[in-house]
């Protein structure tokens, strides 16, 4: 293989590669259908001049064979008034024009083979281009729906990279560093009832006996003395062991 020939097929490959990435299947399809119907409209168009030649060379043929029975009738005519040579004229008029229907029906008979062939090609397209349509639109939906997938699976391989979810990881602890800071305050809140409370609780003793103490000065009788308080053993047994030791110190 020659150099030129190597670098001839690597242009051709790169090409292709190329036109490869570029093609969108849902524009491809599109142009796919407007190009069948651009051949379908030509095809009409065909169909429409062959019939339309096909009229005129009917009309042609009809006109012919009429003229060619008017020289027939005016042979006949001549020959009533005898008159041969006038006769043999219309007769040679009449073969001419009764050629011209002649070829002008063999025309027309392939003219309206063409014709039948044009309609079933344009039938025949007319069908592909409805399933043509048909499937256009199952491939896009396809096509898009292969479109959503890879977005997502894109997007989920970004989320799922190392800096995402480290974000993530930092607002957990944001949010958990403010539910505990939520958490102390409503600790906090709640401490502070219930001393309050607790300060209301345990006035209501208070009050009553200040409530009693005022009433015993109004009745003008002694407020109750307070029981007197027992020594304890410790302070007896150091009240006997100081006279043991002054009776000693007597006897001396």
């Amino acid at each position: 293989m020659g150099l030129f020939d190597r670098i001839a097929r690597v242009i051709r490959a790169n090409l292709n590669s190329l036109v490869g990435q570029a093609e969108d299947p849902e524009k491809i399809l599109e142009q796919t259908v407007l190009d069948m119907q651009e051949d379908l409209t030509k095809l009409r168009q065909s169909v429409a001049q062959a019939i339309a030649t096909q009229k005129r060379t009917e009309r042609q043929a009809a006109q012919s064979e009429r003229t060619a029975n008017e020289w027939y009738q005016r042979a006949q005519l001549a020959l009533q008034k005898g008159d041969d040579s006038l006769a043999r004229e219309a007769l040679t008029r009449r073969k001419s024009y009764q050629e011209t229907a002649d070829a002008l029906k063999g025309q027309l008979s392939q003219q309206s083979s063409v014709v039948t062939k044009l309609r079933q090609n344009m039938m025949t397209l007319e069908s592909k281009i409805s399933e043509a349509k048909t499937k256009k639109d199952m491939y896009i939906a396809r096509a898009r729906s292969a479109k959503a997938s890879q977005q997502i699976n894109d997007m989920m391989g970004r989320v799922g990279t190392g800096s995402a979810m480290a974000a993530f990881e930092r607002m957990e602890e944001k949010v958990m560093q403010l539910e505990a800071q939520s958490e102390a305050i409503a600790e906090l809140g709640t401490d502070d009832l219930e001393k309050q409370f607790a300060a209301l609780e345990g006035g209501g003793d208070i009050d009553e006996e200040l409530t009693a103490m005022k009433a015993q000065l109004s009745s003008g009788a002694a407020p109750a003395s307070l029981p007197s308080s027992q020594p304890s053993s410790t302070t007896s047994e150091a009240d006997a062991e100081l006279e043991r030791l002054r009776s000693q110190l007597e006897d001396a």
